[in-house]
């Protein structure tokens, strides 16, 4: 019979859970599962084993780096001789999602094998010991994806001006202070700026400004306990009622509704 697992039932309150699991080559396979509210990143350590999906068998050595999201049915198995042995780190789904959005990084599959992340795995799994903290998995995220996405902070043909503009808008009183800002720090008329980030970003820099605050904001709904107000002003919407229409319309969900989804692992 196929298991729902939920992130609670297993971190106690903790950001992120991380465990060693070893799999021995004659052992049954782990059972068909798939997370209701959680991803999970595999660092294969040792040996060789099997990932098994609906969509096929994918075949595991040491070094793989897989992304399991909720949406996967999935179970392993170890492989003769040694069987199989990886370190599983596994966090909250409404902080990943914040995550690449404060980020911009693809939201698509993850299989890659890249053995210099293994050790990013351990360090994650050593802090899990001993009480970790959100910082230690925004660590774990950073560390691990320095490694395996492709540095490219702005993308092809965009200017030097336009990428430093749009990195420095993120700072929070630059949010505050919107388009008219953007425009000061990028030294440029507004049409040409308007034309400049459609041809780099295929969006408006009003659109740009506003989803630069909404993903500010589910950063502190998630993180803070910043009333919800404060955070509309924090972010620089005119008044809570827009700011929740917004926010509303980019997450099906008010504000409040995403923080008590968001929360709700950090309570013991």
């Amino acid at each position: 019979m196929e298991q729902v697992l939920r992130f609670e039932a297993h971190a106690f309150g903790r950001p992120y859970h991380a465990a060693r699991v070893r799999i021995p080559a004659r052992a049954r396979d782990t059972e068909l599962h798939t997370h209701a509210d959680f991803h999970e990143f595999m660092g294969v350590v040792s040996g060789r084993g099997e990932h098994l999906l609906t969509t096929g068998v994918a075949q595991l050595r040491a070094g793989d780096v897989v992304l399991v999201r909720p949406s996967d049915r999935h179970a392993v198995r170890g492989s003769a001789p040694d069987g199989l042995e990886f370190v599983n780190v596994a966090f909250p789904s409404s902080l990943w999602q914040g995550f690449l959005d404060l980020t911009r990084t693809s939201r698509g599959p993850i299989s890659v094998h890249r053995p210099d992340a293994i050790p990013v795995f351990e360090h994650a799994l050593a802090r899990f010991q001993d009480a970790p903290t959100t910082y230690d998995l925004l660590r774990f995220w950073t560390d691990l994806l320095d490694l395996l996405v492709p540095h490219d902070t702005g993308g092809p043909g965009v200017p030097d001006w336009l990428a430093k503009a749009c990195t420095a808008m993120r700072a929070e009183e630059n949010l505050r202070g919107g388009v008219p800002r953007l425009l000061r720090l990028a030294g440029v008329s507004a049409a040409h700026l308007s034309r400049t980030m459609q041809a780099a970003y295929g969006v408006t820099p009003t659109a740009f400004v506003t989803d630069l605050r909404l993903e500010h904001a589910a950063s502190l709904l998630a993180a803070t306990s910043t009333s919800i107000s404060g955070i509309a002003t924090r972010c620089g919407f005119s008044s809570q009622s827009y700011f929740t229409r917004c926010f509303t319309t980019a997450h099906a969900l008010t504000p409040s509704e995403f923080r008590h989804r968001s929360q709700r692992a950090f309570v013991p």
